[in-house]
């Protein structure tokens, strides 16, 4: 198995935003909440889901390269139609179930975003 780096430089840096985001989304608003358990069985599925997102998202980009530009477009779109899919099923998953809270699992899931804007900071921080 191929280490996070080489598939996608920025990777391991999206990876470390998001658990960064997701070990503050849970110590600030952890304590406002009726439900804590199920917040916080929530937001680490919604971290979860974004790590793998994030992670889909690299090697699709990274098995791009090999396609046509045409072929290339209809698998990224694929790809993206197909990660979309996933976080829906979590989200309905945990509203059918009850298993955690599903709007916590949505914020986890924002860390991907919130990471993503992040990225050009934590580089300069932790990759010295």
């Amino acid at each position: 198995m191929r280490k996070l780096k080489e598939i996608n430089d920025s990777l391991p840096d999206l990876i470390l935003g998001i658990l960064i985001f997701g070990f503050l989304a849970e110590i600030i608003p952890v304590w406002f909440v009726a439900d804590k358990a199920g917040y916080t069985i929530g937001l680490l599925i919604g971290v979860l889901t974004a790590i793998f997102v994030a992670w889909h998202m690299a090697w699709t980009m990274d098995k791009a390269f090999d396609y046509d530009e045409g072929t290339a477009t209809k698998q990224l779109q694929k790809n993206s139609a197909l990660r979309y899919g996933v976080q829906l099923i979590v989200l309905g998953i945990l509203i059918a179930t009850g298993i955690g809270n599903p709007i916590a699992a949505f914020i986890g899931m924002w860390g991907l975003k919130v990471s993503a804007y992040l990225s050009p900071f934590t580089h300069k921080l932790f990759r010295r």
